[in-house]
């Protein structure tokens, strides 16, 4: 330190703290040799807490005002100094200034996933952050604790244990709660305020207090939220035999409005669709057991055939309709029908299929010679 910093060491005769930043939590006031003035004036503002250390020693401690600096407004001092009948010259004291105002959005997190039971999906990871509120409230137990002497502390310096400490906590109320997985969001606030009472006497310790902590996020794993996303997505559709139903009359008509087929790629396209309905059905009643209690699947139908009545298509028909038709006369052995996978229309006589709808009509007569 040279000449005039000394010389405007010596002048010093009031001792203040403007704080220029937001993160500092302590700060000694320097001067050269650490030697006050009688007399001199101590400004403490809102906000702040001054400590005088003697010799190692934490002595005086002045809360917000403005004080004149005498043996009566130093007793711990005095009696450590010997000043038994007052003094006049300069004694020696280290100033700290602690800020006793919050600091806030002090950030916490799990640094990797936490093991939990859960009762719904059994051992899950999960992550969780947040953010807290803490402020000096016992400025002597603060630096006695954890500052000692430096000259300069900052929330930085002690966030880190703070962090840990939450965290610890956290997990530990967290695992003992039993609070399902899909029900921690609905209990964010709850969590907050039971883990900030439950370390409130460990910050104490240190001479801080948590006056506020909040649970911003509580996370899954990406690839189980991803089954969840597929879970919740299936709850939307709701009764997938009636989804399956919608999804094929769209592809029939999809099928219907194909322009390159004409009126014969409109019937295929619809026997196709009834194909590939019937096909859904059949492999959706193979595949899906009946739960208890619930109604069985309906049975599959039989193939739909194209009837060509007064040279006009008309159909799809299933089996009865078909009997009726050939019970009317409209279908004969000589009517040309279609179905899927049968490469051209054929007279009915010959499909296999239909031979039960002519057994009881008798044939056509014969042609008159």
């Amino acid at each position: 330190m040279g000449i005039w910093d000394r010389l405007r060491g010596e002048l010093i005769d009031i001792i203040e703290w403007l704080d220029p930043t937001s993160n500092t939590m302590v700060h000694r006031f320097e001067r050269y040799n650490n030697e006050i003035k009688y007399g001199a004036k101590l400004v403490v503002r809102e906000g702040q807490a001054a400590v005088f250390v003697n010799e190692g020693q934490i002595a005086d401690v002045f809360k917000p005002g403005t004080y004149e600096l005498e043996t009566k407004n130093l007793p711990i001092l005095s009696t450590l100094m010997g000043w038994k009948y007052g003094f006049e010259s300069p004694f020696k004291a280290e100033v700290y200034f602690a800020s006793t105002r919050r600091f806030t959005d002090l950030k916490w997190g799990t640094k990797n996933p936490v093991m939990l039971r859960d009762k719904e999906f059994g051992p899950v990871r999960l992550r969780a952050f947040g953010t807290y509120v803490m402020r000096v409230n016992d400025p002597a137990a603060f630096i006695r604790e954890i500052v000692g002497t430096e000259g300069r502390f900052t929330t930085e310096d002690i966030t880190a244990q703070l962090r840990n400490m939450i965290v610890s906590r956290f997990v530990d109320i967290l695992g003992e709660s039993g609070i399902p997985v899909l029900d921690l969001a609905a209990n964010y606030d709850e969590l907050g305020q039971f883990i900030t009472q439950r370390i409130q006497d460990e910050f104490k310790v240190y001479g801080l207090e948590l006056t506020k902590m909040l649970v911003e996020n509580i996370s899954l794993p990406p690839a189980v939220e991803a089954a969840l996303d597929k879970r919740t997505s299936m709850g939307v559709i709701g009764n997938l035999q009636q989804y399956t139903q919608y999804q094929t009359a769209e592809a029939i008509r999809e099928a219907a409005q194909n322009e390159g087929g004409g009126t014969a790629g409109a019937g295929m396209g619809m026997g196709m669709g009834f194909a590939m309905a019937n096909q859904m059905g059949k492999a959706m009643a193979g595949g899906m057991q009946p739960q208890p209690g619930a109604a069985p699947p309906p049975l599959p139908q039989a193939a739909a055939f194209f009837v060509a009545i007064n040279n006009q298509q008309s159909g799809p028909f299933d089996h009865n309709a078909l009997q009726q038709y050939a019970a009317s006369g409209q279908l004969t052995r000589e009517t040309l029908v279609w179905k899927q996978g049968m490469p051209n229309w054929i007279p009915a006589g010959q499909v296999p299929d239909l031979q039960s709808l002519f057994a009881s009509a008798p044939p056509p007569l014969p042609p008159k010679g």
